[in-house]
């Protein structure tokens, strides 16, 4: 386990014998799944999978209209129209069902959510619990996305844009990780001393919460595959699109930040993804590359854009103002998601 793990949790699965019967229930289902029946290669599972659903604001997708209002939980924003309920639908279509026990993803979620109650806004007392309650023994799916805000990737914007800087933008969560260095040479920051070991630091913990989370997973819902879904491009390897507004638009998609740190916000997503899969990779799970697939669809892309820009109104009006989309997924960006998201739970399913 590792060195983030709770007391609690050490107590539970750290004893010798917690720790053979936990080793032993992870191997026995991943022997079924691979020996499986005999003539079951390539055959989707005739009952409805369980299945629980997490993450963070790109698993509910934020800035989508209509999301759901009930309870506590209307400030995660959760879209009713989001990826995993879109994905799910798309795999009922070709013939497999998933039996969603929970979709407890939720805006502002950090990796440690996974395992402690999250604070919906601070002051409010608002809280939802863990994610990881959602789990059950017969689960046998957990698909999400979790990573960025831990990474501090709101904090980096901040720190390469003054206009995002500015009180009428608090509702982006975090501030500048240094305030005192200005915007315009955040890439020189991020590059060398301090700013390097502060992101060298937040990578290392990603990489550590990750771990636990795929481990929890496993530990809660023995059967369960995990499918962690990584996040969509924002900045196009051409960075000049960057520098016209999108139709309709006066802002430009990446706002203020400037051009010669658009590469570098680039390199810090990509090596988030590799973060990511290395994880995986480690806990024996699966990865959705959604990076991959969307070099074309990025903030930047105008029509084709599947991410809202910075400064760009959302679907989302409270009380007559329209929060920004703040570089999360629209509606084009969010079908996307759910393709390969299906696309992924498909191969799974049919091993």
């Amino acid at each position: 386990m590792s060195s983030a793990m709770s007391s609690a949790m050490r107590r539970t699965t750290n004893t010798p014998v917690a720790r053979r019967l936990t080793a032993a229930a992870v191997a026995l289902g991943s022997c079924l799944a691979l020996a499986g029946p005999a003539g079951s290669a390539d055959a989707a599972p005739a009952d409805p999978v369980p299945t629980v659903f997490f993450g963070d604001s790109y698993t509910a997708n934020y800035g989508i209209a209509p999301w759901h209002q009930d309870g506590d939980r209307f400030l995660c924003f959760q879209a009713e129209e989001n990826y995993p309920t879109v994905a799910t639908r798309r795999l009922a279509d070709k013939g497999l069902t998933l039996d969603v026990q929970s979709d407890v993803s939720c805006g502002g979620a950090l990796s440690h959510h996974f395992w402690e109650e999250q604070e919906l806004l601070p002051g409010s007392g608002l809280r939802v619990p863990p994610q990881q309650e959602a789990l059950k023994a017969d689960t046998q799916l957990a698909v999400g996305s979790m990573g960025g805000n831990t990474l501090g990737f709101t904090r980096i914007l901040k720190q390469c844009s003054d206009k995002l800087r500015s009180p009428e933008h608090a509702l982006l969560p975090g501030e500048p990780v240094d305030p005192d260095e200005p915007a315009a040479t955040c890439r020189e920051f991020f590059e060398s001393g301090d700013g390097k070991q502060w992101l060298d630091d937040q990578f290392e913990r990603v990489g550590w919460d990750l771990e636990e989370m795929l481990e929890r997973i496993r530990y809660f819902s023995p059967d369960a595959q995990p499918v962690l879904v990584g996040y969509p491009r924002l900045v196009p390897e051409d960075t000049t699109k960057c520098l016209t507004p999108a139709p309709g638009q006066t802002e430009l998609p990446l706002a203020d930040i400037p051009q010669d740190a658009l590469p570098f916000l680039d390199q810090i997503q990509k090596r988030l993804d590799d973060t990511a899969k290395k994880a995986v990779a480690d806990a024996g799970a699966d990865f959705v590359d959604l990076y991959a697939h969307t070099g074309s669809n990025t903030a930047c892309d105008g029509v084709n854009r599947g991410i809202g820009g910075l400064l760009e109104n959302s679907q989302i009006d409270i009380g007559g103002q329209k929060l920004l989309w703040y570089a999360h997924p629209n509606e084009r960006g969010r079908d996307i998601q759910s393709e390969r998201v299906a696309d992924k739970v498909e191969q799974v399913l049919n091993r």
